[in-house]
């Protein structure tokens, strides 16, 4: 019996399963990540071993933070600053002599979320979490942009609610960025505590800024579906998502207002689409 194994690589830890030819999780294993790129990739290295179990490998799927090349398997997290234009698609393929294909977490994800039963025809999975990101699906397959770009969902300026403007600042440099306003990162920045520590009308100001950029994708993208996961989405719950969704559909004007909820499938949600991609590839 061959195997497929899923990668999920990312800034504090790794997780990697096998499953076997109809998608059953056999065995997996989390480790916390390495700060070296030569230690990150032998511990990786190993854990794929381990999950194995001697078994031959049909194909690795992996998800990890962009930006990439995701055709030529070539990666450079932003929260890795020690993995710069690494190869890992021809590093992997030359240990394991497999296929290996790599995207975007945030894509990964989609496909995950697909995977376990979420079949929209049109899929757009959300994380909240330190940063924000996105993944869109038509009919199962991930959509890129022109030469394979993965769009930045959570780079979109929004007329936003705050108390304190003069602390909105995103990471990218770019003025009024959705993710400087609900990611953990910029509620820190914004607020001075994290998310779980926000008043009621701290989480009335996310909920809106939220519902606005909700507004903007279901206005673009006009999917059916939008699931919302990360910490930050789960950690706000009900109380984050209903506001929001009144927000957006507040605001909807020429387009359905989309199916809006929260992700079921808690921390597992790009290792399941990981493995999916290491069964059917890519697309």
């Amino acid at each position: 019996m061959s195997v497929s194994i899923g990668l999920d690589i990312g800034g504090t830890k790794l997780m990697v399963a096998a499953a076997d030819a109809a998608g059953n999780m056999l065995r997996r294993v989390r480790e916390p990540t390495p700060h070296g790129l030569d230690e990150g990739l032998g511990l990786l290295q190993r854990m794929i071993a381990q999950v194995a179990g001697g078994e031959p490998i049909a194909g690795i799927g992996a998800a990890i933070g962009g930006p990439l090349d995701a055709r030529r398997g070539v990666v450079s997290p932003l929260h890795q600053p020690q993995w710069r234009d690494v190869p890992l698609k021809a590093l992997m393929e030359a240990r394991w002599g497999c296929p290996f294909f790599v995207d975007v977490d945030t894509n990964v994800a989609a496909v995950g979320e697909y995977a376990a039963g979420a079949t929209s025809r049109r899929l757009l999975y959300l994380t909240l979490s330190t940063g924000m990101g996105g993944g869109f699906l038509i009919d199962g397959e991930i959509y890129a942009g022109v030469r394979g770009a993965h769009p930045e969902v959570a780079h979109q300026a929004v007329a936003y609610r705050c108390a304190s403007p003069e602390r909105v600042a995103c990471e990218c440099g770019a003025p009024d960025c959705l993710e400087a306003l609900v990611s953990g990162n910029g509620i820190r920045r914004v607020y001075g505590k994290a998310a779980e520590h926000l008043s009621a009308a701290e989480w009335a100001e996310v909920a809106y800024n939220l519902g606005q950029g909700l507004r903007n994708l279901a206005t673009i993208y006009a999917p059916d579906l939008i699931i919302l996961g990360g910490g930050v989405a789960v950690g706000g719950g009900e109380r984050l998502l209903g506001a929001a969704r009144q927000v957006m559909e507040r605001h909807l004007r020429l387009v359905p207002a989309p199916e809006l909820r929260l992700s079921q499938l808690g921390y597992d949600t790009a290792l399941l689409g990981a493995l999916e991609i290491a069964r059917r590839g890519l697309g």
